[in-house]
């Protein structure tokens, strides 16, 4: 149970991080910014380590994660 409730405010933290820094309004609420998160946190962790998913935080990471949730929301938006 506490892993979900760490994954959900890191994927808060970095969905309103990616949706801050992406051009452009973003409109999402807030479980879909947490899924945005938390999509781009996978994303990154799969390019970074070659498709083995890995635990720990760090400042690499973090930033790794933003991006990646940031290629989600442009890989969206030009879906529709």
């Amino acid at each position: 149970m506490r892993n979900l409730i760490g994954a959900a405010i890191s994927g808060l933290i970095v969905g309103a991080l990616a949706r801050f820094f992406y051009p452009g309004a973003v409109p999402l609420g807030l479980i879909a910014t947490i899924l945005l998160g938390i999509g781009g946190s996978l994303v990154a962790n799969l390019v970074a380590t070659g498709g083995r998913l890995q635990d720990g935080i760090n400042r690499a990471g973090c930033l790794a994660s933003v991006l990646g949730a940031m290629v989600l929301i442009f890989v969206v938006r030009h879906l529709h």
